[in-house]
């Protein structure tokens, strides 16, 4: 089993509020310059298990379509391996499907278009806004959440992995199929490159905790308006 030294999963508590802070609320902070994939970027990265690194070079050609049911294609990540995860309900119910059409409409191909790289890569600028840096708050903080716990553990935006990590392992062992955990996580443990059981991957994916209601993406974008 992997290990993840120094980082921990978010709790129950933490995961309402950080899907409660201001990016999934009514309202602005002060000189807040909000992006769509301050949005989407957590979302995806509670849904799916993925790195940041991954998720923010997911483009339109990522999303696969097979026998009516929808994935992303991760294949972006050196640490582990390519790997298809079905696309939760909970996406869905937060505005994916439109969010794509908007993408489309605006000519972009990259999920998170606008979220620009830093030193080649996407995980520094994601880290930033979301952990902080010097004495620059970052989204953890300004919800209440610090970036260390009493333990020494630290919360950063990989923890989302953790969770999902974390929910999936349970769902597989109790369907008695530990390879379809190794396949959704992406470790090197399921040597085949495919799964061919896609109908498995979703029945375990699926029973993720969803997410409240409340996360929109239209109330995001009426948010930005107001």
């Amino acid at each position: 089993m992997k290990t993840h030294l120094g980082r921990r999963p978010f709790t129950v508590m933490e995961l309402h509020t950080l899907f409660s802070g201001y990016i999934y609320s009514d309202s602005k902070l002060p000189r807040e310059q909000a992006k769509h994939w301050h949005f989407w970027l957590p979302v995806l990265a509670y849904y799916t298990g993925a790195y940041s690194d991954e998720i923010s070079r997911l483009t339109l050609n990522d999303i696969i379509e097979i026998n009516t049911k929808s994935y992303f294609h991760f294949h972006t990540n050196g640490k582990i391996k390519s790997r298809l995860i079905p696309i939760h309900n909970g996406l869905i119910q937060a505005g994916f499907n439109d969010f794509i059409k908007y993408l489309k409409t605006q000519n972009q191909t990259r999920l998170m278009f606008d979220l620009p790289a830093k030193s080649g890569r996407y995980s520094e600028k994601v880290r930033i806004w979301f952990s902080g840096e010097g004495e620059r708050a970052g989204y953890l903080q300004k919800c209440g959440i610090p970036n260390v716990d009493h333990d020494g553990r630290k919360a950063a935006i990989s923890s989302f992995r953790l969770n999902f990590e974390q929910q999936v392992r349970i769902f597989a062992i109790q369907a008695k199929n530990k390879n379809s955990f190794h396949y959704l996580l992406g470790f090197n443990e399921y040597i085949s490159t495919e799964y061919d059981d896609k109908t498995f991957l979703t029945h375990i994916v699926d029973q993720l905790r969803q997410l409240p209601e409340k996360v929109s993406w239209q109330r995001f974008i009426n948010r930005e308006k107001a």
